[in-house]
């Protein structure tokens, strides 16, 4: 039977009418959210399972947010990737208004397989949380078909975790939800992000320095013994006392793994002593002190010390310096008369690339005149400014890595997509910028971006098994 002809059932007056009052809401009850349309840059050739996506292009566009409660289920999984938040969010957008002005500026974009209606796969930047969704789902046919015709896409959208995508859209908003410069300056917000690495840069170094004077009745040296064994800690070097009018000396225990003696080092992870090395050779002693070693949970190490006159004092550090990425080499100078042996030690350089101590492994013998220390130079050079997104490589390692953020205060830089492993001492260069400076610290740990628990767990687990040892289970 025919429909009734007094009824236009969905004339293109009606189907237009409804069209403006839908758009009318939108923009009304709406937010102003960000498409980001998908770029296939590279792809399988037999499964077509995308190698490479590119992400530069953000859209402003209206969507109404249908999961007005908060995010969809908002499941949180605890996996053997860590823990993953897969929030969802639903959104509805206008049709005509994506037709009218979507797709007329990416039609005629390379690498970019659908225009006419927003695609599983693309990108959606929601303001409000902060974050980056995927769209997992398109839904075209709700409502369904009223007067002929549907008027929206329902955009059903999950918490997009970030891999090897690029993402360099050119809107500070979209792009700092991925680099983590929110205007808090906390973490990132983007809530499921990829491994990243934060690389300790540094700069344009300044050369250490440091003074000595010359004292009588010091420790020399002390000489190992006995390397002992079943240490789990560092144990303390005793040194007896100097006279009344002296200084007793301090010294600290350098140790070493796998060696087995009477099988105190069963446990892979107990140690022997290797070396004494001397902070302060201390004065005035008239006999040679007795040296023992205390706690760290094993037992025979024995050493014994050697005292001279003309020896090194206590090593005084007058400037740090700065731009170091290793021990830079110590030496002291050969002065002051005939048959003088020279001192020797070794720098300890800071996180921060700048020396803090000079350790004395042998004080000398027979100086008269204190002698003048060198410590070698750092890394002199350096300079630019790292962009967003762009490749850095590793001069040596040849490792790549994209930038998620500098910070020209600090000389950190995050990286992520990393593809291989730097290594401390080369230079970052950036293939975009130019920009060049020495790696003096690979931080691999994750940062705290409020949503993720895998520190914290494994900070706490450690306190259950000793992961330190090889067999936390038991003896083999």
């Amino acid at each position: 039977m025919a429909l009734n002809p007094f009824f236009l059932q969905g004339s293109s007056g009606e189907q237009n009418l409804v069209q403006d009052l839908i758009n009318e809401q939108i923009r009304m009850y709406g937010v102003e959210v960000y498409y980001l349309p998908r770029k296939y840059i590279t792809e399988k050739t037999v499964i077509r399972e995308v190698i490479e996506s590119l992400f530069d292009d953000a859209y402003p566009i209206e969507a109404y947010v249908s999961s007005y409660e908060g995010y969809g289920d908002n499941p949180t999984l605890l996996s053997k990737f860590g823990i993953q938040a897969l929030n969802e969010l639903t959104l509805v957008i206008s049709k005509e208004r994506f037709l009218n002005y979507i797709t007329p500026l990416i039609q005629a974009k390379s690498n970019i397989k659908l225009a006419n209606r927003p695609k599983e796969g693309d990108l959606v930047y929601f303001p409000l949380g902060k974050r980056i969704f995927e769209i997992k789902y398109v839904e075209h046919e709700k409502p369904f078909y009223q007067l002929m015709k549907n008027y929206t896409y329902e955009l059903r959208c999950e918490l997009f975790r970030y891999e090897d995508e690029v993402i360099d859209t050119g809107y500070p908003d979209v792009d700092d939800a991925l680099d983590g410069t929110n205007e808090e300056g906390t973490g990132s917000e983007i809530g499921s992000v990829s491994v990243t690495q934060t690389l300790t840069l540094l700069g344009v170094g300044v050369t250490a320095t440091a003074v000595t004077g010359l004292i009588n009745g010091g420790i020399r040296l002390i000489t190992i013994t006995n390397r002992g064994g079943g240490y789990t800690s560092t144990p303390i070097v005793g040194i007896s006392s100097a006279s009344v009018s002296g200084r007793t000396g301090i010294a600290s225990a350098v140790m070493i793994g796998g060696i087995v003696v009477c099988n105190d080092n069963v446990n892979p992870a107990a140690k022997s002593v290797q070396s004494v090395e001397l902070i302060n050779p201390g004065y005035g002693y008239t006999q040679t002190p007795g040296v023992r070693f205390i706690g760290g949970g094993g037992s025979g190490a024995a050493a014994t010390a050697v005292l001279g006159d003309g020896i090194i004092g206590i090593v005084t550090i007058t400037n740090g310096g700065s731009g170091y990425s290793t021990s830079p080499n110590v030496i002291f100078s050969k002065v002051g008369g005939i048959g003088i042996v020279s001192a020797t030690g070794y720098a300890v350089v800071s996180a921060a690339g700048s020396v803090t101590s000079i350790r004395i492994t042998n004080a000398g013998l027979g100086y008269t005149v204190a002698p003048t220390i060198r410590i070698a130079n750092p890394n002199l050079s350096g300079s630019g400014t790292y962009e967003f997104n762009e490749i850095v490589t590793g001069s040596k390692s040849g490792t790549t890595a994209r930038v998620r953020s500098w910070n020209a205060v600090t000389n950190k830089l995050e990286v992520g997509t990393v593809s291989g492993e730097f290594i401390v001492g080369e230079n970052i260069v950036g293939a975009a910028s130019s920009s060049f400076y020495m790696l003096g610290k690979i931080d691999t740990d994750p940062i705290a971006d409020g949503y993720a628990d895998n520190k914290d767990i494994e900070s706490e687990a450690d306190f259950i098994v000793d992961f330190s040892e090889q067999n936390p289970f038991g003896m083999p």
